[in-house]
């Protein structure tokens, strides 16, 4: 089992201004485990096919990570940002499937 230390990053949706919403981006980074690691080819009808990795990653998760873990919209792997199909709560951890590329908003706040 690989180890695992990067960046998660939750996305809210907050108001700047009546009826007006902006998502902010927080990062945090987390220790874990590397469980699953594999990869798969999605064909569709485009030129070059999508890679998505069925990556798992067990986090140690802290009590901000518990009660956001529904937020949680990328992580960070091997120098990539990839989104997070999948949370799954199991105490003291958080088991995180991965997709494909993430292609959201540059983080905006770090904690």
């Amino acid at each position: 089992m690989a180890k695992f230390y990067g960046v998660i990053g939750y996305v809210n949706l907050t108001e700047t201004k009546p009826g007006v919403w902006k998502e902010q981006v927080t990062e945090r980074s987390y220790y874990g485990d590397l469980t699953r690691n594999t990869r798969q080819l999605q064909s569709a009808d485009k030129l070059n096919d999508d890679i998505n990795v069925a990556n798992e990653i067990s986090i140690v998760a802290d009590p901000f990570a518990y009660q956001n873990f529904h937020s949680i919209r990328y992580i960070e792997f091997m120098g990539t940002k990839w989104k997070i199909s999948k949370v799954e709560v199991l105490y003291p951890r958080l088991i995180l499937t991965i997709g494909g590329v993430y292609n959201g908003k540059p983080k905006t706040s770090t904690s």
